[in-house]
């Protein structure tokens, strides 16, 4: 599920992670029903709550780690969520590098209604992992109405704010990403400057197609430009076409994080 992106409710599916009953001393949600936009959308949040110590994780959270799906096919006069995925932290655990979030978490949440007029129930589940020494899935549910009348929250604008920079707040001109075959799949490397965000850089490159595996990559810096190198192999051991304006690149070093959508051959 890609950031800003609008989701209709339909195309959201169903997962089978456990209940959150037997875990609820270690994951809690809470819906913060958020505010009115004058263009009609709602702003509101989904806020998850973890025990000391425990985290979750981040839309592409590494080998390791299980991504979270939302799913919010309960909702009533509502056609499309868009969530939206604050800046993670980069975790090691016995050398397996995992990005997610520690203690809690906002994901805001864009909704929008052919009705904005009319009231809206927002009601679902997300199904996240919850890691400290071992991982647990849980299915978090989720029901509560979104009031037109509904003031700004301090903790959604938090969490809207604390988001990556995109490519032209960064000044980034121009991203290429070379394709190379290998054995079983494609090797990109893309390529761009970036002055050094400071600390250890990780970039993350994700693809539009849920089904093609990608490594974690491999990070070199000279000056100001950064070059990383992923290997793509789809699931079932496909050929896959790759479509780079569909990529998308994150740099992240823990506390702050650069994207960028799309790069070119050349």
């Amino acid at each position: 599920m890609r950031m800003k992106t609008l989701i209709p409710l339909a195309l959201v599916a169903l997962t089978g992670a456990a209940t959150a009953g037997p875990y609820d001393d270690l994951a809690q949600i809470e819906v913060l029903p958020g505010w009115r936009k004058a263009n009609g959308d709602h702003v509101a949040g989904l806020r998850i709550t973890l025990a000391p110590g425990w985290k979750t994780y981040w839309r592409a959270p590494g080998d390791a780690g299980i991504p979270p799906m939302f799913s919010f096919n309960g909702s009533q006069n509502i056609t499309a969520i868009a969530p939206h995925w604050p800046t993670p932290e980069i975790f090691d655990s016995a050398g397996m590098q995992t990005i997610g979030y520690h203690d809690s978490v906002v994901f805001p949440l864009t909704v929008h209604s052919d009705a904005p007029d009319q009231p809206m129930q927002i009601s679902g589940h997300i199904d996240i992992g919850v890691c400290e020494e071992i991982c647990i899935p849980v299915s978090l549910e989720f029901d509560a109405s979104l009031p037109a009348s509904g003031s700004r929250d301090s903790a959604i604008t938090a969490a809207l704010v604390d988001r990556p920079l995109t490519q032209a707040e960064a000044g980034i001109d121009h991203v290429t990403c070379a394709i190379d075959p290998i054995s079983d799949g494609l090797r990109v490397t893309t390529a761009f400057d970036l002055a050094p965000l400071g600390g250890e850089e990780v970039v993350v490159v994700e693809t539009a197609d849920a089904n093609i595996w990608v490594s974690q990559a491999q990070v070199d810096r000279q000056g100001n430009q950064l070059r990383a190198s992923v290997d793509m192999v789809h699931n079932a051991g496909n050929a896959f076409g790759l479509d780079r304006s569909q990529m998308t690149i994150t740099v992240l070093n823990g506390h702050q994080a650069v994207e960028i959508r799309g790069c070119t051959g050349t």
